[in-house]
């Protein structure tokens, strides 16, 4: 239980405030488009595209350490991070 409880505020706090949840904000102010219809479609994505990285990282898992993994995320996170800061002061 406590590593779903890791993973779900992990989820959690990445998801809040990026660009997929401001593209939400943006689509639920359509008076066309019923809330409910926003948010059943916004959720429907986010399932699918995990279900996409689930099955993606159990295939990937099989030829490649998590060890390895992990640092290759933690490299890439940092470059993100790096680039992020650095467009930022141009």
């Amino acid at each position: 239980m406590k590593e779903l409880l890791v993973i779900f505020i992990s989820v959690f706090v990445a998801e809040v405030g990026d660009k997929t949840q401001l593209a939400t904000i943006l689509f639920a102010t359509d008076s066309k488009v019923g809330k409910g219809g926003v948010f059943l479609a916004a959720a429907g994505a986010l399932v699918a595209s995990t279900l996409i990285a689930v099955i993606a990282g159990s295939l990937v898992s099989r030829f490649v350490a998590e060890s390895t993994l992990k640092i290759a995320a933690g490299v890439g996170f940092i470059l993100v991070g790096i680039w992020t800061l650095a467009t930022a002061y141009r």
